[in-house]
């Protein structure tokens, strides 16, 4: 049976943002990140061209490639993005009519919240997940494990300052899944020529996650 996008982004475990200035650049590390093994990917509005984008990678990898549109804010844009083959919707603040729109093409909605009262509306509103943001700017790991403490059965993705060194501690707080930013979309090592840096980044990535999931839930 075909995984449904929620057990491929956990599964998975990281969803990539996409901020790349233009369509080339884009390819590259989308390129680089499925060849390490991620084969998740956040294209946000704000790359030039990001409907386009989307539907260019939808054609190039399609069914090897979960795609996702993020800094939605708008359910015209929401439309637009699911269209052009996003099978979630990410938003970096809360709009109840993104959620509305997904959740009315029967996609996946990951909106953004901060605070324990922002979370709980975004959850109430129908989110899938729910993405906390810029969660290192609020104490990282130990800021998820505490709005979890009263609220065990949230599914929460942190998302801003996440990086192979906080990884760990960010999975150990009860994080479902990663929003990764620049320490693995690196712009720079597609600009210099060396896109194999995104590829090793996205296998240590997956090594870490895979040894705290083995710790954490030991095979029967």
């Amino acid at each position: 049976m075909a995984e449904t996008t929620q057990e491929t982004i956990e599964r998975v475990g990281l969803i990539p943002v996409l901020r790349a200035r233009n369509v080339a650049q884009a390819h590259a590390i989308v390129k680089a990140m499925i060849a390490g093994g991620v084969t998740v990917v956040e294209v946000t509005m704000t790359v030039p061209g990001a409907v386009d984008l989307l539907k260019e990678l939808n054609r190039e990898y399609a069914g090897r490639l979960l795609l996702g549109s993020g800094t939605v804010t708008t359910a015209e844009e929401a439309e637009a993005t699911i269209d052009a083959g996003a099978e979630f919707v990410v938003s970096p603040s809360l709009h109840p009519e993104v959620i509305a729109m997904t959740k009315s093409r029967n996609k996946l909605s990951i909106p953004g919240a901060l605070t324990p009262t922002e979370v709980v509306t975004a959850w109430r509103a129908g989110a899938d997940y729910v993405k906390i943001f810029p969660c290192s700017a609020m104490g990282g790991a130990s800021y998820l494990k505490s709005l979890l403490a009263p609220f065990p059965h949230l599914k929460l993705i942190p998302t801003g300052g996440v990086t192979l060194q906080t990884a760990e501690s960010f999975i150990r707080a009860g994080a479902r899944a990663l929003g990764v930013g620049s320490d693995l979309v690196n712009l720079a090592a597609v600009d210099a020529g060396t896109p194999e840096t995104i590829t090793e980044t996205a296998k240590a990535y997956l090594q870490v996650l895979a040894k705290i999931r083995a710790e954490l839930h030991p095979a029967k």
